[in-house]
C-alpha cells in the first residue's frame, strides 16, 4: 500500500487486498466508527486515509494523531485542547484535533497504548459527541467528527488483561477493517518491488536500478517482519545507494541477506542461527534480524539508541525483535539490567531511561539475575542492578 501525492491507493491484486478494498468502500458509505487491526507496517494509516477519501466527509479535515507518540499528560490537551493557564506552558487558547476536525474524520494511530484514563475520556465523547477543553469551565462543546482508530494490538487480549477497557472496545469495534501483513499476500510483492522503484526513482531524479535476479529472489522470499513499510524503506535505499546501477544481493541490507530457510531458528554453539524443526519461518526471522542488530551493538559498539531505539520507533522493527535483541543482552548479563546498560553503550545514568522504554512497550524482559558471563565491552566489576 503506497500513496503518493497525498492520494492513497492500494497497491496488490492478490484476492485479499482486493477483498480489503471492497470492505473500505463498504466502510466510507457510513458513518459508523472504524477499527483498523493488523500487524504494524502493514497499511494501515493508508486504510484510514482511504475510508476518509471515498466517504462523504472527503473534503473536510483528516486529522491523525499517534496515541503512542505523545505523553499521556500532553494527550488529553492535543485531543481536546485547552484554555490559556491551564497548566505550564499554556501561554494562549489552543483548540483540540477533535475540534479542529468538526465535520471530516480523525484517526487515532496505536490506541491500544492509550492509558485507562484516557480511555475513559475517550469513551464521553463517543457516547455525547461533547469536548471540553482542559481548564474550561463553560459547557461542552458538541462536534461531529467521524472516529477512526487503528492498532497492532491484540485489543481482546488487553480487555481480558484489564490493561483495555470493554466498553470502549465495543464502542470503537463497529467496523473492523484487518489489514494483511505482507507475508499473506506475497504474490503482491513483485508489483510493491516495482511501484516503490518508480515511486523513488521519480522522487530522488535518480535513474532507476536493476535489481539482479540473485537479489530479486531474496526480496521475494523475505518473510519482511516490517511488512510495507519495511519493503518500502529498502527498495528507497536500494533506488538511493544504486544511482542506476544493477543491485546484487551484497547491496541488501544484512536483515534482508540473512533471510533464512524455513525450519530456520535458533543458535549454535558460535551464536550463529541452525535450523529446528519446530519454529516458523518468521520467528526465525525475527531471531535473525535481532541477532544482527545485537552484532552492531556490542561488535560494532554501536549505540541502542541508534540501532533498535530509533528502528522501533519509525516502526522499522517489531516489538517481538527488540524483546530478542534485549534477551540476547541479558543472557550474557546475568539478567543484570545494570550492565546491559554498558553493554548497550549507554551511560549509567540512562538505567531507568532504557528500563522505562522497555516497559511502556512491553518489551521488558524478566529473568533470575545470575552470575554473568564474560561479555565484550561491559565490566565485570559493576554491582549487580536488577529491575524492580
Amino acid at each position: 500500500m503506497s500513496f503518493v501525492d497525498k492520494s492513497p491507493f492500494l497497491v496488490g491484486s492478490s484476492e485479499i487486498i482486493r477483498a480489503l478494498d471492497a470492505e473500505i468502500t463498504a466502510a466510507a458509505r457510513s458513518t459508523a466508527k472504524v477499527l483498523i487491526t493488523g500487524e504494524s507496517g502493514a497499511g494501515k494509516e493508508i486504510t484510514a486515509r482511504l475510508v476518509h477519501e471515498r466517504s462523504p466527509r472527503r473534503h473536510m479535515p483528516l486529522v491523525t494523531i499517534n496515541c503512542a507518540g505523545v505523553p499521556d499528560s500532553l494527550l488529553e490537551s492535543e485531543l481536546f485542547g485547552h484554555v490559556r493557564g491551564s497548566f505550564t506552558g499554556a501561554y494562549r487558547d489552543k483548540p483540540g484535533l477533535l475540534e479542529t476536525a468538526n465535520g471530516g474524520t480523525v484517526f487515532m494511530d496505536e490506541v491500544g497504548e492509550m492509558s485507562l484514563r484516557m480511555q475513559a475520556l475517550l469513551l464521553r465523547f463517543l457516547e455525547t459527541g461533547e469536548i471540553q477543553r482542559v481548564g474550561e469551565s463553560r459547557e461542552p462543546v458538541r462536534v461531529n467528527v467521524r472516529v477512526i482508530c487503528a492498532t497492532n494490538r491484540e485489543l481482546p487480549a488487553r480487555v481480558a488483561a484489564g490493561d483495555f477497557r470493554e466498553d470502549l472496545y465495543y464502542r470503537l469495534n463497529v467496523v473492523n477493517l484487518h489489514v494483511p501483513s505482507l507475508r499473506e499476500r506475497v504474490e503482491d510483492l513483485p508489483e510493491l518491488i516495482e511501484h516503490f522503484m518508480a515511486e523513488f526513482a521519480e522522487r530522488h531524479r535518480l535513474p532507476r536500478p536493476t535489481i539482479a535476479e540473485d537479489a530479486r529472489q531474496r526480496l521475494l522470499t523475505h518473510q519482511w517482519p516490517g511488512n510495507v513499510r519495511e519493503l518500502r524503506n529498502v527498495i528507497e535505499r536500494m533506488v538511493v545507494r544504486a544511482h542506476g546501477a544493477i543491485v546484487h544481493i551484497g547491496e541488501l541490507p544484512a536483515d534482508v541477506r540473512l533471510t533464512p530457510h524455513a525450519g530456520a531458528a535458533s543458535t549454535n554453539g558460535n551464536g550463529h542461527a541452525k535450523t529446528t524443526a519446530h519454529e516458523s519461518p518468521v520467528s526465525a526471522l525475527a531471531d535473525a534480524v535481532a541477532r544482527e542488530l545485537f552484532t552492531r551493538i556490542t561488535a560494532n559498539r554501536e549505540s541502542f539508541w541508534h540501532v533498535v531505539h530509533d528502528a522501533f520507533v519509525a516502526r522499522d522493527l517489531t516489538r517481538d525483535t527488540m524483546r530478542r535483541v534485549v534477551r540476547l543482552g541479558l543472557e550474557q548479563c546475568g539478567g543484570n539490567y545494570g550492565l546491559l546498560v554498558e553493554m548497550f553503550h549507554l551511560r549509567k545514568d540512562e538505567q531507568k531511561r532504557l528500563v522505562g522504554f522497555l516497559r511502556k512497550h512491553d518489551c521488558l524482559v524478566s529473568m533470575p539475575v545470575s552470575r554473568p558471563a564474560a561479555v565484550a565491552g561491559t565490566s565485570r566489576t559493576q554491582p549487580t542492578v536488577s529491575v524492580a
